[in-house]
């Protein structure tokens, strides 16, 4: 079963109005999107050729997001049958160049903090400590919250009242 193509105006995932912002993110942050179109900035491509530059996608994902693309506009095929972008979809390159320059900009940030980490002799490559991550916590509850969370809610069902207990 195909999965429904994201419209403005409908109910997306992340909205329920379905913003177009919203409805663009639905599209392309399903697996492979971005890295489709990234692969057809240079040029048209048959699906061979687009599925050899996506290392370990599977030919049913390929097609799919290929019919889903181009039925969002953003594809079209050629007289020889390959893949090209449309006016449309070409209209998103400088947006994908600005990620990818951004990306670089965030890999190079991350690379430079652990080696600043190594040469410093502070700590070794890996995960930060829990007190970098101490701040993070109520803003962003994850597993460890939610295992405290539960270990509370465990410990209160845990104790028995006086009436029950023999």
């Amino acid at each position: 079963m195909a999965a429904r193509l994201p419209r403005p105006g409908g109910p997306v995932r992340g909205s329920a109005t379905g913003r177009p912002l919203m409805a663009a993110m639905d599209l392309l942050g399903r697996r492979w999107a971005l890295r489709i179109l990234w692969e057809l900035r240079d040029g048209p491509l048959g699906a061979r050729a687009l599925q050899s530059r996506c290392d370990r996608m599977s030919s049913s994902v390929l097609y799919q997001r290929l019919e889903e693309l181009t039925d969002a506009g953003l594809l079209a095929r050629d007289e020889a049958g390959a893949y090209r972008l449309t006016d449309l979809g070409a209209a998103l390159a400088p947006a994908l160049e600005s990620l990818d320059s951004w990306a670089r900009h965030w890999s190079d940030a991350l690379s430079s903090q652990a080696l600043s980490r190594v040469v410093s002799g502070k700590r070794r490559l890996g995960w930060p400590k829990r007190a970098d991550l101490a701040g993070l916590s109520a803003e962003f509850p994850g597993p460890a919250a939610q295992h405290q969370a539960n270990h509370q809610t465990n410990r209160i069902y845990r104790t028995k009242s006086p009436a029950r207990r023999n």
